[in-house]
């Protein structure tokens, strides 16, 4: 099957940013043949051929920061700080629900979303409860696989006694509750890399390349050295993105210096692992020696900005990043810290949170500049630098159709910034995976999306009762939680990343 796209206005965001103010893109199989005025049909395959007058043609987005098991979640919690949040994050499984189907529909949530809203490709970092395992994975990657959109798929599974993973709280805490979290349940490294196993060999280019592995280790401070190690080899010998948290909060800096003597940074770095194929989530509570750091590695900082406002994280050093060479990509991160997975909404943020960071105007972020991290950044986040993220011949054809006749548009002034700035997804009328229809005019063409819908209000009502026994586990904890944030947030560490001091 063949696509014509005819009279569209191109913007390709390729390395030369060039536009089109009216041209075709032919579309044969997978991907784009060629783009330019006027291409004659092909002859002899089947053909769609779409009108576009009045409608920009432009590369999907790429989400390249998601969690996926947020997202019936949206609403449930008020802002705060990530360790405390993430004591009433966790999800746990609703009875009488098979992990695999639980997963598939919950994926499909957020999947459906993305592709309405013109997302084309997700990188999923996506936790467990209460251990990780193929089914869960696979329930997972067959949602990605049958609503259409392009992924990769990670195992973001923590593997040390929580009270490791922080500073001060082994000390805080009360000994029945040291004793509880030793108890809990903790998947060894071998039994991790074999899912990883699993993962690479069932989904790495399933569905035609569409789906493929990715790796995470949660963050370098939550597993055990030779694990992190065994993915990082993995990562080399497979070229497959390797996803870590890494300082997103003041506490993690004040963890690194009383756990490691270092900065996180510096700790995955003496070790070896620092290389263009990790992926930086959050790169906030960073300093000049860790910016030097990921610039001479190569690796990407994903940047989430409205989770790090969500969570009070703080704001990362963006244009101390670019200038020093740091790939950049874009991410909402999970539905429960975003309340939903608008890419439109984290690029607009992108470009308007920064002014905060330096009165010179001049360093603040353009709409070029962020439409190219949320594409070209992407692509290079996912390892798929000349896939996606950009429209030329040769690419995977992963295109939107914007409807420039939109109050966004109208009047058009200038469309990079009115797409950064203006636009909130609704104005999106196609998206195309692949070479395949998606999305058209608010409708998914390979799901049924209100069958989806109901089954997830369904497994919801029985996910708020189990919610509650949740909430009371994590209020028994949250005393002590609390106490070791004062105390982290009570050191100087020689960084201003809040508005609120040091």
């Amino acid at each position: 099957m063949a696509l014509l796209i005819k009279n569209a206005h191109v913007l390709t965001l390729d390395a030369a940013d060039r536009e089109h103010a009216r041209a075709d893109i032919l579309v044969r199989g997978r991907t784009i043949a060629a783009i330019g005025p006027d291409l004659a049909p092909p002859s002899g395959e089947d053909l769609r051929v779409i009108d576009a007058a009045g409608q920009l043609a432009m590369p999907g987005l790429v989400n390249a920061h998601f969690h996926s098991p947020g997202n019936f979640m949206r609403g449930m919690l008020d802002g705060l700080p990530l360790e405390i949040f993430m004591l009433y994050e966790v999800p746990p499984l609703t009875r009488g629900a098979p992990v695999k189907r639980l997963n598939y529909v919950r994926t499909m949530i957020g999947a459906m979303e993305m592709l309405k809203l013109g997302i084309t490709t997700v990188m999923d970092d996506a936790f467990h409860i209460p251990v990780a395992s193929a089914e869960g994975v696979d329930g997972i990657a067959e949602a990605y696989r049958d609503c259409g959109i392009r992924a990769r798929l990670a195992i973001d599974q923590p593997n040390i006694v929580e009270y490791e993973k922080y500073p001060f709280l082994k000390e805080i805490l009360p000994e029945d509750l040291r004793r509880d979290m030793e108890a809990a349940p903790l998947q060894s490294d071998a039994e991790l890399l074999a899912l990883y196993d699993h993962l690479i060999a069932r989904w790495d280019g399933a569905a035609d390349g569409r789906l493929g592995a990715a790796l995470s280790c949660s963050a370098a401070q939550r597993v055990t050295v030779p694990y992190i190690e065994a993915l990082s080899a993995l990562s080399a010998r497979r070229d497959l993105p390797f996803n870590v948290h890494i300082l997103e909060t003041k506490l993690q800096r004040v963890l690194g210096a009383e756990k490691f003597g270092k900065s996180l940074v510096r700790y995955v770095h003496d070790l070896g692992l620092l290389d263009e194929r990790m992926v930086v989530i959050h790169a906030i509570w960073i300093d000049g020696e860790d910016i030097a750091l990921l610039a001479r590695s190569g690796a990407t900082v994903a940047h989430n900005p409205i989770c790090n406002l969500r969570l009070g994280s703080g704001i990362m050093p963006f244009r101390a990043l670019r200038d020093a060479g740091v790939p950049i990509c874009l991410g909402t991160d999970e539905a429960t810290v975003d309340d939903s997975v608008n890419l439109w909404a984290v690029m607009k943020t992108a470009g308007l949170v920064h002014t905060l960071a330096d009165v010179d105007y001049r360093t603040w972020p353009a709409a070029p500049e962020i439409l190219r991290t949320m594409a070209a950044g992407g692509a290079r986040a996912l390892r798929w630098p000349d896939r996606i993220g950009a429209l030329a011949a040769g690419r995977e054809a992963d295109i939107i159709l914007v409807d420039l006749d939109t109050l966004a548009f109208t009047p058009l002034n200038d469309l990079r910034r009115q797409l950064v700035y203006c636009e909130n997804g609704s104005s999106v009328r196609m998206t195309i995976v692949a070479g395949r229809v998606v999305c058209e005019n608010g409708r998914l063409t390979m799901v049924d999306e209100a069958a989806l819908k109901r089954e997830a209000r369904e497994l919801m009502a029985q996910y708020r009762q189990d919610m509650r026994g949740f909430d009371a586990a994590a209020r028994r904890l949250e005393v002590h939680y609390r106490e070791m944030y004062r105390r982290a947030h009570a050191r100087d560490m020689g960084l201003r990343r809040r508005l609120d001091g040091p």
